[in-house]
């Protein structure tokens, strides 16, 4: 039983190891393709094409489900945009909060028949349309509940032109976000299916006007640690996998797309969460099997700020439905494109990836921690394998998270404090002890989830951007 729980227990480690070394490659790519991008935003004109006509128009999409309190500071940074031509089609999805009756109020909106809006997408009832002429390019639809996906399919549904953007209602965008964005997309039009952003924590910072004014980390615990997460995930994780065209999501938070693209992969699936996974392999098997060109990338310079979560409980809730919605991608789109030579990197890469290192992750980590930890029991001299084990991992792991912050200072100098650098650097390390592990349990919760057939968004708290009020 001994080397069983041995034998077991050094695979895991392994598997962990290999995972490291796979994110180290890809953090190497993204040092790679960093220098590209600084040049590229160095020498270009992106900012003359705030007051281009040759910008191709976007609607923005923002699915809205009890979001009363963010909701208007959420519209004011989008209306305040410098974008030549766009629309702002906010869908209320059968909210039990007064999120409707906030955006009447704040900008004097006249209730319509929803008769203007097509229905190229099946939805739930839309039960009306508010519009105030003082606002041309701001929309209000009421829908009956179906979904943040049913949603999004209602805003391309009244949505005027081919590009859309969905961004959540809690989250902002810097003024010049879709211009980046825009600036990338016209390089190759042809080929751009979809672009997404970089999401960055809103926790701590100033903010006036639906504007972040003044950049600072967050004070509290989890959102410093989703900080330096998120800044691994999206510097160091997105723009490597971006450039091999295997980037497998793009945030629901903010993101840019081709919308009769979306339309002939039918729109966003309902229904269940990782709507914003879902969508992006939909969009590679349907580019992928009818041999057309196209890529899905990363713009690390067009910043959306989002709420992260404050309390263990909406975390908790968070990571969960991450986890089903991630379970449910690779079992109803991965497996079709698993090792098929069709879906080139997807195929070869992204999808065996994210089944094996992404998806079985929990169940390989928990089981060979339990391993190592009935061996050590069983003979005291195995302390020293997982001890050895353990300071291996927390130094691979604080090196990944050392070469995302690198990858910050070098190309976006958000925090340029020292004192902010070392305290990102602590939270790297403190991640190991305990939040890391919650993650890997919340997952496997999740999964448990799904089997269950769970398919609510959990109880999702927020919190105003310039008041400390809660609203469930």
């Amino acid at each position: 039983m001994r080397e069983i729980l041995l034998g077991y227990g050094i695979f895991a480690m392994y598997y962990v190891l290999t995972i490291n070394t796979i994110y180290f490659g890809i953090i190497l790519f993204s040092f790679k393709e960093i220098s590209k991008i600084l040049k590229s935003t160095t020498f270009s004109k992106y900012k003359s094409l705030s007051g281009s006509n040759n910008v191709p128009p976007i609607s923005i999409l923002v699915p809205a489900f009890n979001e009363e309190l963010t909701i208007i500071e959420n519209v004011r940074s989008l209306l305040a945009l410098h974008y030549p031509k766009h629309e702002v089609i906010v869908v209320n999805d059968g909210s039990s909060d007064d999120t409707v009756g906030v955006l009447i109020k704040e900008f004097e909106l006249q209730y319509y028949k929803p008769t203007s809006i097509k229905d190229v997408i099946k939805t739930a009832k839309v039960r009306g349309l508010y519009y105030n002429p003082d606002y041309p390019n701001l929309y209000v639809v009421d829908k009956e509940n179906g979904g943040k996906a049913d949603s999004l399919n209602a805003g391309i549904n009244l949505s005027s032109y081919p590009l859309i953007s969905s961004i959540d209602a809690d989250s902002l965008l810097e003024e010049d976000a879709l211009i980046r964005i825009a600036r990338m997309y016209m390089e190759k039009p042809e080929e751009y299916v979809a672009i997404g952003g970089n999401v960055r924590i809103a926790n701590g910072c100033k903010i006036e006007n639906g504007v972040v004014k003044n950049v600072k980390l967050p004070k509290k615990l989890l959102p410093m640690w989703q900080l330096v997460e998120y800044m691994k995930a999206f510097l160091g994780g997105r723009i490597g996998w971006s450039s091999v065209n295997g980037l497998i999501i793009v945030s629901g938070a903010f993101g840019v797309f081709r919308k009769d693209y979306v339309v002939e992969v039918g729109g966003y699936r309902g229904g269940y969460p990782g709507e914003d996974m879902n969508i992006i392999i939909k969009l590679h098997r349907h580019m992928l099997e009818n041999n057309l060109p196209y890529k899905v990338a990363f713009c690390p310079d067009a910043v959306c700020w989002t709420q992260a979560p404050d309390t263990f409980k909406i975390l908790g809730s968070q990571r969960k439905r991450w986890g089903r919605g991630n379970l449910k991608n690779m079992i109803e789109e991965g497996r079709f494109m698993f090792m098929r030579p069709k879906y080139k990197i997807m195929g070869w890469l992204t999808i065996p990836y994210n089944i094996i290192f992404e998806t079985l992750s929990p169940y390989f980590r928990i089981t060979g921690l339990l391993a190592l930890i009935g061996y050590a029991l069983m003979d005291m001299s195995g302390w020293k394998i997982l001890l050895v084990f353990s300071l291996i991992n927390i130094l691979y792991g604080t090196l990944l998270g050392i070469g995302s912050m690198l990858l910050e200072e070098i190309a976006f100098q958000r925090y340029p404090r020292i004192r902010d650098f070392f305290k990102m650097l602590i939270y790297t390390v403190l991640m190991f002890f305990g939040y890391r592990q919650l993650g890997i349990l919340w997952r496997f919760l999740g999964h448990i989830d799904f089997f269950r057939k769970k398919t609510s968004w959990g109880t999702m708290v927020r919190t105003s951007f310039n008041e400390d009020k809660k609203s469930a």
